[in-house]
């Protein structure tokens, strides 16, 4: 028996006759990207671009809107930054005339200047929303549609709070699209946001931040560094939510930008305060390029936003969300209750992947472009 199979594997099995490919090599490669493209776009859907510009904003693009781009790097883009610059130049200025002479607020390995009282953070505030909405504008966004919702999230009775537990929402929570969500929040309610500790160190944007009371942190760490920030968090929600003077905080719960259509797992950071939040949804509308940063380079994307002559927004706020004795025991419930309610009235679909998954997809595609 045993000679037989030695016999049997000497023998390699016969293998068929090649079938020749006549087929071009670039039409080869071309049909894989495409199949490999389909396969990534299934998987990573909520970072998938579905404008005329395609997938990474590298698609071929038809013939009059080349001739669109073209026309307005020579004419709109000029202007628009110049005009953009102008503003921020601008507003570091009077951020700077409004510091002279103050002391920033030094606490927990944060600086801020985010409790400035009197003219000062009146010229401040006041200055900077009409800034911000004026850079919009210049951007393209000359319409800000706003909608209300009037009805209660919290329809049953276990969930209605008692009249002393009402006050204002100690923290604004968002959906995160693109980087020009900071800019219509900021021309909204001049919130402070969560930033990276490198976003202090930039030129006239650093000292902006500085007065909108970012909180820094180091976006990798999982150190000591990270949960110290998360308590700074944390107690500055319970103050706005205390105080109506503090500023209120804004996070993006997401961790991360996507194309506008899904609505990612929320961090529980932002529910840890047992402090009410107000729910705020953005969509961005377009009929060429889409204004949300999701697979496309920052470079590529200010190019192409700056070219579109008119950008669109609708903005949808819903009302104050009081957590129910049951969400202030788990900020995990609370936090996936709310973005359950905001996934509902902004008819966007759940997604369970994350920041992690966005960069392996980015990837993946940076990897398949390079074959081409």
């Amino acid at each position: 028996m045993e000679s037989e199979l030695q016999e049997i594997n000497l023998k390699p099995p016969k293998q068929p006759d090649p079938i020749p490919d006549d087929r071009p090599l670039l039409k080869s490669v071309t049909t894989i990207f495409a199949s490999d493209t389909d396969e990534l776009e299934k998987k990573f859907a909520a970072y998938v671009r579905r404008d005329v510009y395609g997938t990474m904003g590298r698609g071929e693009l038809p013939t009059k809107e080349k001739v669109l781009l073209g026309v307005a790097l020579v004419t709109l883009v000029p202007v628009r930054v110049v005009a953009a610059m102008t503003i921020l130049l601008l507003y570091y200025l009077i951020c700077k005339f409004c510091t002279l002479c103050s002391v920033p607020n030094r606490e927990d390995e944060q600086e801020d200047y985010a409790h400035m009282v009197g003219w000062r953070r009146i010229v401040v505030v006041q200055c900077g929303k009409a800034l911000a909405r004026l850079m919009l504008f210049i951007l393209g966004f000359y319409w800000i549609r706003h909608s209300y919702r009037v009805e209660n999230p919290t329809s049953n009775e276990e969930n209605k709070v008692k009249p002393e537990e009402m006050g204002r929402p100690g923290v604004i929570i968002s959906n995160h699209v693109s980087y020009l969500d900071i800019l219509y929040h900021t021309s909204c309610s001049f919130p402070s946001f969560v930033a990276k500790r490198s976003v202090a160190k930039l030129p006239l944007v650093g000292l902006i931040s500085k007065c909108l009371g970012c909180i820094y942190v180091q976006r990798e760490s999982k150190t000591s560094d990270f949960k110290g920030v998360s308590a700074v968090v944390t107690e500055r929600i319970r103050e706005a939510h205390r105080n109506t003077s503090a500023p209120v905080m804004m996070l993006f719960p997401e961790g991360t930008t996507t194309n506008g259509e899904y609505l990612l797992p929320f961090k529980s950071g932002g529910f840890l305060a047992n402090a009410p939040v107000l729910p705020v949804i953005l969509n961005y509308h377009y009929q060429r390029f889409s204004p949300a940063w999701d697979s496309i380079s920052g470079v590529r994307h200010v190019i192409f936003l700056l070219c579109q002559f008119v950008n669109y927004m609708e903005v949808t706020e819903l009302p104050t969300y009081y957590p129910s004795q049951q969400e202030k025991d788990n900020p995990k419930l609370y936090a996936n209750n709310v973005r359950t309610l905001m996934a509902s009235e902004g008819n966007m679909i759940l997604s369970d992947i994350g920041l992690a998954e966005k960069r392996i997809y980015q990837a993946a595609l940076n990897g398949l472009f390079s074959q081409c």
